[in-house]
């Protein structure tokens, strides 16, 4: 079964509803909803009456906007309360023993809240773990993560592990477009963390019977398109088949923010660039390709 997922659903209303029209009109059936968005509640509201029909997962996020514990986050914000820690950073402190000390205090508490702030969406009680821009996998955010669930004693049934298989796209290289050396990267550092971190929770994810399912979403990262991704399917499933397994996540960031008002309150550039970019409405027409395929 293939999850066709989009991230940040519930950022804002109107980008909210972008992403939920690739529901009605294509393939999506997953979404990752934004803990500390002011406007979750009412991007919920608007869902109700399908939310049981989507795979809801709690997308953790220390890159845009205001934490939920307000200042009790200072070392992970600026002088304007919005988060401001890089990726890079938090991978160093992560491995600085009297610092990771100090960050991990309040990321723990962040997590929690967060968890919380999303725990009236999950489907049967259930959690689904992720995080914006991958965060969730920094040893120091993971870590927290683990120490919530269990001490939550909370219904875990996935946590994304976004370890991709380079070979997909080793083969389908010729068909792709879009691949930039910096996406190259990016998995390289989430490929060891994801194994870092279910090699440390083995036995945990073993007793919370977290699924396992093969991913794609971090190479052509801005750029899943429908023929990139298109051309990379037949080889996953051959991967799949030969593992024995039938589950795959396929992310896509169809939530484009065009609304003036809604791109002057984003705080993270990188958001910034990435939301606004056209690149999200053609990750969009692939979700209704797909979706128009999967009806034929």
């Amino acid at each position: 079964m293939v999850e066709y997922h989009a991230d940040d659903y519930g950022l804002f209303p109107e980008q909210s509803r972008h992403i939920i029209d690739c529901y009605h009109n294509g393939a999506l059936n997953g979404i990752s909803i934004m803990p500390n968005s002011p406007y979750l509640k009412e991007c919920m509201e608007q869902i109700k009456d399908i939310q049981k029909e989507l795979f809801v997962t709690v997308h953790l996020n220390f890159v845009e906007g205001k934490p939920l514990t307000g200042s009790k986050a200072s070392r992970l914000i600026n002088s304007d309360g919005n988060f401001n820690i890089g990726f890079i950073k938090l991978l160093v402190i992560s491995y600085l023993p009297v610092l990771r000390l100090l960050y991990k205090k309040q990321i723990k508490k962040e997590v929690e809240a967060q968890i919380e702030a999303c725990r009236p969406y999950m489907n049967d009680g259930i959690f689904r773990i992720d995080g914006h821009v991958h965060y969730h996998m920094l040893p120091v955010i993971f870590d927290s993560v683990m120490e919530v669930i269990k001490e939550k004693n909370l219904n875990v049934s996935y946590i994304r592990f976004p370890k991709e298989e380079i070979s997909i796209y080793q083969k389908a290289a010729s068909k792709l477009s879009g691949i930039s050396f910096v996406n190259v990267l990016k998995v390289l550092i989430l490929n060891f963390l994801s194994k870092r971190n279910i090699r440390k929770y083995r036995n945990e994810l073993e007793i919370l019977k977290v699924e396992d399912k093969l991913f794609m979403g971090v190479m052509m990262s801005g750029h899943m398109f429908y023929d990139n991704v298109k051309a990379c399917l037949p080889i996953a499933g051959d991967i799949l088949a030969d593992r024995g397994k039938s589950e795959m996540e396929i992310l896509f960031h169809p939530g484009d923010v065009s609304n003036d008002a809604d791109i002057a309150l984003l705080t993270s550039k990188d958001d910034y660039n990435f939301l606004t970019s056209e690149n999200r409405f053609k990750e969009a027409q692939a979700l209704k390709k797909f979706g128009g395929n999967l009806k034929r």
